[in-house]
């Protein structure tokens, strides 16, 4: 018999995502009886509001998920490697928001939109991977595409909010940003370089093969997904100074011909799309107008002049929401209504 409610927690609830999360989870009514939140020591005893009740934030411990259902992790890869098989052996289903599990073939990789079906798959672990917010809103706009023309190459350049590194980032960024307006000297303690009126084309740590591991997650997280090793996925990642939303400019080469107008019409069907592309009225996806949205916004859809088979489009999504905190807790609605 299905419970009529359930118990939640959230781990990592004081940060950027994990404050979303909260947000999301009284926006979209999920049927909450309780609400755990969870973090470490230095936040603990701080208090968020759900619902016009304080919660008291709890320190995250081995006994924290006796009795939770569902847990929505965001706390670091570190904590979750620790904490969710810990979770999962209490009966609690993790939806795990780092890249911790992403790549472990006995955990599902989802985005709702694209592959549900693979949340049965959370039954081997009982963890549910949320994948990288930059491959979440691309996957989001390529999948219709690619069960109608098949998508043999991606090459996608990212633009990427400060927000996607959490709060000290864009504090760092709002701080560097008074200091050059009012002549002073900045600080960089987030970033290598200043963020403030720049870009760095360096997003996490190098690897041997000169690509960032934010790339190769673009790389390899989009072929799980997708469900297709095939694809071929060179990505190239960049730290932009905006605070929410990311940016993606992307080409694709697929099997068949598909048009322009094709896509657009594809994507204007698709769930979780919202297309804006009037380029004759500068109507194109921004940042500053995703930030706050749940849908992945396209535009700027284009054949590509250099190759027969070619697509040019640009896509913008909430990295907080749909790159984060909302994937997670659509994942979750469907644990409720299908699986427990």
């Amino acid at each position: 018999m299905k419970k009529e409610k359930y118990s939640i927690a959230v781990v990592g609830a004081t940060g950027a995502v994990g404050n979303e999360m909260i947000k999301i989870l009284e926006e979209r009514k999920l049927p909450v009886g309780k609400l755990k939140l969870l973090a470490s020591t230095r936040s603990a005893g701080s208090y968020i509001e759900f619902y016009n009740k304080d919660i008291k934030v709890e320190i995250l411990d081995e006994d924290s998920f006796k009795g939770v259902d569902i847990g929505l992790f965001s706390a670091g890869g570190t904590v979750s490697e620790k904490f969710a098989p810990i979770a999962a052996s209490a009966g609690c289903i993790v939806v795990d928001n780092t890249s911790a599990f992403r790549m472990d073939s006995q955990v599902p990789l989802v985005v709702p939109e694209v592959n549900p079906h693979a949340i049965a798959q959370y039954k081997k672990k009982g963890i549910i991977a949320n994948p990288n917010c930059s491959t979440i809103q691309m996957v989001v706009a390529l999948k219709p595409i690619h069960d109608v023309a098949g998508i043999k190459r991606i090459v996608v350049s990212t633009y990427q909010a400060v927000s996607g590194t959490g709060k000290k980032a864009i504090d760092e960024l709002q701080d560097q940003t008074r200091d050059i307006l009012s002549f002073q000297d900045v600080e960089c303690n987030v970033y290598p370089h200043q963020i403030a009126f720049n870009c760095l084309p360096h997003i996490d740590i190098f690897l041997e093969n000169a690509y960032t591991k934010e790339e190769m997650k673009m790389v390899n997280e989009t072929r799980k997904i997708l469900e297709d090793d095939s694809i071929r996925v060179t990505a190239t990642t960049v730290r932009v100074p905006v605070f929410y939303s990311h940016s993606e400019s992307v080409n694709i080469e697929t099997e068949k011909k598909i048009t322009a107008d094709e896509v657009r019409n594809l994507l204007s069907q698709a769930p979780g799309v919202t297309v804006v592309d009037d380029p004759a009225s500068a109507r194109y996806p921004m940042a500053i107008d995703a930030a706050g949205k749940d849908d992945t916004f396209v535009g700027r859809i284009r054949e590509d002049e250099s190759i027969e088979k070619g697509i040019n489009m640009w896509i913008v999504a909430d990295n907080l929401r749909k790159g984060a905190a909302l994937n997670a807790i659509q994942i979750a609605e469907i644990l409720v209504r299908e699986y427990i």
